[in-house]
C-alpha cells in the first residue's frame, strides 16, 4: 500500500511540474503530431537544414511576421551605410493612423532608427514600422515594392507582401511557413545585432511631442524570451484571419535554431508547438564547424612576379548531425593544385579541403588564392635570372 501511494504521489508531482513547465513539449503518444498548428518548419540557422516540417508551403496570412522582412531591408540600409541607428525619422500622418498593435507615435513626432528598430522588435508597433519605410523609400508603397524583390531574391516562392506591417486584410498578403523560416534565417545570420534587440523582454520610449515629453513602455510580444531557455527571439504575428503565428529563435550549446509556427488556434498554441519543435532539435542535433584556423601552405607560382602564392580558405564548414555521430571523428583531407600560372586573381580557386565521417565524404569547403599574382615581365625576369645566378657562386 506505501508503494502504491508512493507512487501516485510521483504521478501527481509529474504532472505538476509538468504545468509549471509550461513551454516544454509535451509527451506524445505514438503516431501523434508534434505540432497543433496547421503549419509549422523547424530550420537550423547556419546551414537552412530543415529539421521538421509540416504542411510548409501552404500560402497562409503572415500578420506582424511581415515585419521580419521590414527589418531585413531597415538592415540592409544600415549596412549600406545609408542609413544611421541615430538618423531622425518624422512620424506622417499615415504612420501615425494605423491601428493595431502600436506605440502611438504622433504626427511630426521624432524618433531615432534605433529607437524605432526597437519598437518594431519589441511591441511589433504597426506606426513605428511604416514611419520606418516612408523614411527608407519615400512611401510605404515603395518599401513594398522592395519587400517583395528581396522576398524573390530569397527564394520565398509563396510570399507577396502588399503592406510593411501585416495589418491589411488583402487576400494578395500571404506567405508560408518555409518562407518565414528563410527569412528568419536572412535576418539572424546577416545581422545577428537584431537578437540584442528581440531578447529584450520590457524598454521604455520617450514621447516628445507639442504636448509635453511621456515615457511608454514596451513589452515583448513573444512570451517565449522568458519561459524558454535560449529563447533570443523573434516576431509573433496574430489577427483574427491570420489566427496565431510566431518565428522563434532559440540558442544553445552553438546551435541556432528558428521554429515557425502558424495559424496556431490561440496564442498559447502557437508558443507550445514553437517550444516542442525547438525540444525536438536541441534534443537531436550536434554542430560541427571547422572555422579554418589552420594555416594553408603556399603554392609555386610560374611566370609570377613572386615564386610562391599564399592561399586560404573560401569559408568555414559546418556540418549539422542528428543521428548521433561522434563528430570528433571528422577528418579533413587537404589537396592543392601543384603550381599555379601567373597572372592570377585573389579569390581563384586553388584546391579544396574535403571533410569525412566513418569514411563517408560529408562535405568540402574551396581553398583559394589569398592574394593577386601579376605576370613577370622583362625586368622581373632578369632580376630572378641574377638571383639565381647569385645562388650558384
Amino acid at each position: 500500500m506505501i508503494r502504491k501511494a508512493a507512487a501516485k504521489i510521483c504521478i501527481v508531482l509529474l504532472v505538476f511540474c509538468g504545468l509549471l513547465s509550461g513551454m516544454t513539449a509535451p509527451v506524445r503518444a505514438e503516431g501523434e503530431e508534434l505540432i497543433t498548428s496547421p503549419h509549422g518548419v523547424l530550420m537550423e540557422a547556419s546551414t537552412g537544414t530543415v529539421l521538421y516540417e509540416k504542411d510548409k508551403d501552404t500560402k497562409v496570412k503572415p500578420a506582424s511576421i511581415t515585419k521580419i522582412m521590414t527589418l531585413i531591408l531597415i538592415f540592409d540600409q544600415l549596412e549600406e551605410g545609408s542609413l544611421h541607428m541615430d538618423d531622425q525619422v518624422v512620424t506622417s500622418a499615415h504612420a501615425k493612423s494605423m491601428g493595431g498593435s502600436q506605440v502611438f507615435l504622433e504626427e511630426g513626432e521624432k524618433q531615432t532608427v534605433e529607437t524605432l528598430i526597437k519598437c518594431i522588435v519589441i511591441a511589433s508597433g504597426n506606426d513605428a514600422s511604416v514611419a520606418m519605410a516612408e523614411h527608407i523609400a519615400g512611401s510605404e508603397e515603395e518599401f513594398v515594392r522592395r519587400m517583395n524583390e528581396r522576398a524573390a531574391g530569397l527564394g520565398m516562392e509563396n510570399t507577396h507582401f502588399e503592406d510593411c506591417c501585416g495589418l491589411t486584410e488583402s487576400d494578395n498578403h500571404y506567405t508560408s511557413a518555409y518562407d518565414v523560416a528563410l527569412m528568419s534565417r536572412e535576418l539572424v545570420t546577416k545581422y545577428p545585432k537584431i537578437l540584442e534587440y528581440s531578447s529584450v523582454w520590457m524598454d521604455t520610449i520617450t514621447h516628445v511631442t507639442d504636448k509635453g515629453s511621456s515615457e511608454f513602455g514596451l513589452t515583448n510580444t513573444n512570451k517565449l524570451i522568458r519561459s524558454y531557455d535560449g529563447c533570443v527571439g523573434l516576431k509573433t504575428g496574430s489577427t483574427s484571419a491570420a489566427k496565431y503565428c510566431v518565428s522563434a529563435v532559440a540558442q544553445r550549446n552553438g546551435i541556432t535554431l528558428i521554429s515557425v509556427a502558424m495559424t496556431a488556434p490561440d496564442y498559447k498554441v502557437r508558443f507550445q508547438d514553437a517550444a516542442a519543435m525547438l525540444n525536438l532539435g536541441f534534443g537531436t542535433c550536434s554542430l560541427y564547424v571547422d572555422e579554418n584556423q589552420d594555416a594553408v601552405e603556399n603554392i609555386p607560382l610560374k611566370g609570377g612576379v613572386q615564386e610562391e602564392i599564399s592561399c586560404q580558405y573560401a569559408g568555414e564548414f559546418r556540418y549539422l548531425d542528428t543521428k548521433g555521430k561522434a563528430l570528433d571523428k571528422i577528418e579533413k583531407k587537404i589537396y592543392l593544385k601543384e603550381s599555379i600560372q601567373a597572372p592570377a586573381s585573389k579569390g581563384d580557386t586553388a584546391g579544396k579541403a574535403e571533410y569525412y565521417l566513418d569514411g563517408e565524404k560529408i562535405g568540402s569547403v574551396d581553398i583559394v588564392l589569398a592574394e593577386n599574382a601579376e605576370k613577370a615581365g622583362y625586368i622581373d625576369c632578369l632580376r630572378k635570372t641574377w638571383r639565381y645566378l647569385l645562388r650558384l657562386e
